[in-house]
C-alpha cells in the first residue's frame, strides 16, 4: 500500500491508495491485455480506490436486490445539480435528457437521429479512435477537420469541412470532443460559440462528447457546449464514468438543447433498457456525494502532470509534452526520437511499458503516444524509466 496524503479538500488522494500488487489483481482490460511483466499506462482506466459513497450505494443496492431495469430521473437531477455547482450552468432540463448505455453508444443513437446512411460526420483528429470506428460501423462517412496550432479547433479548417460535408445538400453532423481526447484541450466559451455559429450557418448538427468534463485542471474553466449562444439545436453526452472510474458499470445521459428536444423524443424506447440500473445508482451517487473525492483526484492528477513533465525533461528531453488542461491523459510527441510512426510498439517491445499508439487517433497521430497518468507517482515514475530504458 502506498501513502495516501490528504489534499486541500480534506480527502486522501485516491491515486495513492493502491499499490501495484493490488492493481494486478484487477481483471479489467487495462490489467489483463498484456503479460504481467508489462506496466500498463494505456487505456482510460484509473488506478484509484473508488469513492466510498459509490461503493456504499452499489453494495446497498445489491443487498436489497435492487438489480432490475433502470427508471426515473435521479441521474439527470444529480447531473443538473452538479453542473450548477461545478460549472455555474443551470441549463440541464431533466425533461430534455435520456439515459443511454454509455457515451459512445449514446453518440451512435444521437447520430442516428440527425443523420442517415452514408451521411458525413466531421471529427477533429487526432481524436479518440472510437470516433472513427463507431461512425464507420454505423455506415456514416468520416470527414476530418484536423486540430490547428496548440491543439485547438481551427475554425477555418472546420468551416471548410462543414462546406464539404453539406455540398450535396444532405444532412451532416459534427462530433465534438470536449474536453478533447487525447490532447486534453478545453475549448473556450468563445471557441464553442464560434462552432455553434458555423454549424447553424451550414446546417450541421453538433453532437458533443463531454465525458471528460469533470476532469479539468485547477484554474481551467469547462464550458458545456449546450450553454453557449447558438447551441440550442445541439445534443450532448455526459457521464460520471471517466471522472469516477465507473466504465464497468455502464450509464450515461443524452442531453438536448431546446431546439433538439423533438429529436430526442424520437429516441427508441429500447435504448433506455441498455444502461445498467446499478450503474445509474453508482453514477448518481458519484455526482451527488463525492465532491471531496473528485477534488482530491484532480489535485493528484495535477501533481502527476507536473511529475511527468519533470521526468520527461530529465530522462527523455526529446519528447515534446503539450500541457493538458483536462483529462488524465498525456499526448506525447515522440517524433524526435526516430522511432517511426508507432513509438508505442517500441516502448512495449523494448521497455515493457504499454502506451496507446497514436496511429488510431487519425491525422496527427503518427509518431505520438498517449500516456495514462491516472496512477500513483511511483508507477508513473517507473513507466517513464522503462520508456527511457527502451532507448538504451
Amino acid at each position: 500500500m502506498t501513502s495516501t496524503p490528504h489534499t486541500a479538500s480534506g480527502a486522501p488522494d485516491p491515486l495513492r491508495a493502491l499499490g501495484l500488487e493490488q492493481l494486478r489483481r484487477r481483471t479489467s482490460m487495462k490489467w489483463r491485455t498484456y503479460p504481467e511483466d508489462v506496466l500498463p499506462l494505456w487505456v482510460a482506466e484509473m488506478d484509484v480506490a473508488l469513492a466510498a459513497p459509490v461503493v456504499r450505494a452499489v453494495t446497498d443496492a445489491l443487498a436489497l436486490g435492487d438489480t432490475g431495469y433502470p427508471a426515473g430521473t435521479a441521474y439527470a437531477e444529480a447531473l443538473a445539480a452538479f453542473a450548477a455547482a461545478r460549472w455555474s450552468w443551470d441549463g440541464i432540463a431533466v425533461e430534455r435528457t435520456a439515459i443511454v448505455p454509455d457515451v459512445m453508444l449514446g453518440v451512435v443513437e444521437m447520430l442516428k437521429l440527425v443523420t442517415g446512411h452514408g451521411d458525413p460526420v466531421i471529427v477533429n483528429p487526432p481524436v479518440y479512435p472510437p470516433f472513427f470506428q463507431f461512425v464507420t460501423h454505423m455506415d456514416r462517412r468520416v470527414v476530418e477537420a484536423p486540430l490547428g496550432a496548440g491543439h485547438r479547433i481551427d475554425l477555418t479548417t472546420l468551416e471548410e469541412a462543414f462546406r464539404e460535408a453539406t455540398a450535396g445538400h444532405g444532412r451532416a453532423a459534427y462530433l465534438l470532443c470536449s474536453p478533447h481526447n487525447p490532447t486534453g484541450t478545453v475549448h473556450t466559451a468563445g471557441e464553442l460559440a464560434a462552432v455553434a455559429a458555423l454549424a447553424e450557418r451550414h446546417g450541421v448538427r453538433v453532437v458533443a462528447d463531454e465525458i471528460h468534463a469533470p476532469l479539468v485542471a485547477p484554474g481551467v474553466t469547462f464550458t458545456p457546449y449546450l450553454s453557449v449562444p447558438g447551441a440550442e439545436s445541439g445534443l450532448s453526452l455526459m457521464s460520471a464514468s471517466k471522472g469516477w472510474n465507473l466504465a464497468g458499470i455502464k450509464a450515461a445521459l443524452a442531453l438536448a438543447g431546446p431546439r433538439a428536444a423533438d429529436d430526442l423524443d424520437r429516441l427508441p424506447e429500447e435504448v433506455g433498457h441498455g444502461p445498467s440500473h446499478v450503474g445509474v445508482i453508482a453514477h448518481t451517487a458519484a455526482l451527488r456525494e463525492t465532491t471531496g473525492w473528485l477534488d482530491a483526484l484532480l489535485a493528484g492528477l495535477e501533481e502527476n502532470r507536473s511529475l511527468l513533465a519533470a521526468l520527461l525533461a530529465d530522462h527523455l528531453p526529446a519528447i515534446r509534452l503539450h500541457p493538458a488542461e483536462a483529462t488524465y491523459l498525456a499526448w506525447l510527441d515522440c517524433r524526435a526520437l526516430g522511432l517511426g510512426d508507432d513509438p508505442a510498439q517500441v516502448f512495449l517491445d523494448r521497455g515493457r511499458v504499454a502506451l496507446s499508439s497514436g496511429l488510431p487517433f487519425g491525422t496527427g497521430g503518427a509518431g505520438h503516444v498517449r500516456l495514462n497518468l491516472a496512477t500513483s507517482p511511483e508507477i508513473l515514475t517507473e513507466g517513464v524509466r522503462r520508456m527511457a530504458a527502451a532507448l538504451g
